[in-house]
């Protein structure tokens, strides 16, 4: 029987950033890079005080084994070993994985060791292994190891059985037919979804963040979309996201934009108080350089077409002036023409959001960013906005 090899490519994890080869010893700096040990000790020993990848000053210079990530790399070794043999055993080696997740009889134990294997083959995942994965239709069954009431309890064991789960899910989804997570649709499988987001860990709700995000990308699940948009708690649950940690924080954003893209879906979002976790979002970005700001402007730009949200905005009481403060974001041109947009909205409709934007320094932020190397279309919406200040309070002063 012919054998067809399989090419096998070193994932990006387990290589050494100074060598580009497979990380053999991996040692971890206090920067919280990993790099082989062998070329980081040559480093050092040159005399160097640095982080060879962040350039960092390294105050402490010990290193400390990475054994996890050594842990990781002998599996994965291990499994490109058996799947380099030839595709019929490929395929019989994963259809074994897919047994023991199926089985009755398998123990949690048994179930947590085969997912897994999954992951550490989701490293590097090569065309033969996708299509195996996709014709063994391993999604389903991953997603009923999540959602199925047989794994409805909150044990350590069951929780540690769905984080894995979750993972290969979302190192799935890329590669197949996104209509098997219209489960989710199904009340008891919802439930637990739910369950998920309050109970579980912080990597579990960034990934099922990341699964309504997915949701709003393809027309076979806009049903599944429409109804978790229109889930008050679950939405509510997503915006005290906005508050968290970094990562939790944008992938909550990421879930609200996606939620955003059906007009169904706009009000309940409004209703559970997306305007406010959006502001208190953006207030956070100040001091950030990596944020999800400019998405965030456009979700609240989406979300200006109901009163009600215009209103919201208006009525946060750190909602204009922390628009203000968006408007000239010297790093940041997308935000800043986002900031300047949403202004000209709120301060063409609401006389109480022209006087609190000029009480904030509004009229300054503008001349600043007109003389920045902004876009011209950033710098015709400034324009735009100060005509529009001007005109409206020439007006009210006559008024006076």
């Amino acid at each position: 029987m012919n054998k067809v090899q399989i090419e096998i490519t070193i994932p990006h994890l387990f290589r050494c950033p100074i060598s580009l080869d497979l990380l053999e010893d991996p040692v971890t700096l206090s920067t919280g890079q990993t790099y082989d040990r062998s070329n980081i000790v040559k480093w050092l020993d040159a005399g160097n005080l640095t982080c060879p990848v962040t350039m960092q000053k390294l105050h402490d210079s010990s290193i400390v084994p990475n054994h996890t990530l050594r842990h990781l790399i002998d599996q994965w070794l291990q499994l490109c070993h058996q799947f380099d043999t030839g595709n019929s055993e490929t395929i019989d080696y994963l259809a074994s994985i897919k047994h023991t997740l199926q089985s009755h009889g398998s123990t949690l134990e048994n179930k947590v060791h085969a997912l897994d294997k999954i992951r550490v083959l989701s490293y590097e995942y090569c065309s033969f292994k996708k299509s195996c994965f996709i014709k063994l239709s391993f999604l389903p069954l991953l997603l009923e190891l999540v959602f199925g009431t047989e794994y409805a309890q909150v044990s350590k064991k069951h929780m540690e059985l769905k984080e894995l789960a979750l993972f290969c899910v979302m190192k799935l989804l890329p590669l197949v037919s996104l209509e098997p997570l219209n489960m989710i649709k199904d009340e008891s499988k919802f439930a637990i979804f739910m369950q998920l987001f309050e109970k579980g860990t912080i990597s579990m709700k960034i990934i099922l963040c990341n699964l309504i995000e997915s949701t709003a990308s393809s027309s076979k699940t806009e049903e599944v979309c429409y109804m978790l948009g229109n889930s008050h708690k679950l939405v509510h649950n997503i915006v005290l996201f906005c508050h968290q940690n970094c990562e939790l924080s944008k992938a909550a954003i990421k879930a609200i934009s996606a939620l955003c893209s059906l007009q169904s879906n706009k009000e309940s979002l409004v209703r559970a108080g997306a305007i406010d976790g959006i502001i208190t979002y953006i207030s956070g970005c100040e001091t950030k350089q990596k944020n999800l700001a400019p998405l965030a402007m456009t979700i609240i730009e989406k979300l200006l077409v109901l009163e009600s949200a215009k209103e919201t905005l208006v009525n946060n009481p750190n909602g204009v002036e922390t628009l203000v403060k968006m408007v000239f974001m010297v790093c940041n041109q997308e935000c800043s023409e986002g900031a300047v947009e949403v202004l000209l909205i709120i301060c063409g409709e609401f006389r109480s959001a022209r006087e609190e934007a000029i009480g904030a320094g509004v009229l300054t932020q503008l001349l600043f960013l007109l003389q920045s190397q902004c876009g011209t279309k950033t710098k015709t919406k400034a324009r735009m906005l100060l005509k529009l200040l001007r005109s409206k309070w020439s007006e009210e002063s006559k008024q006076v």
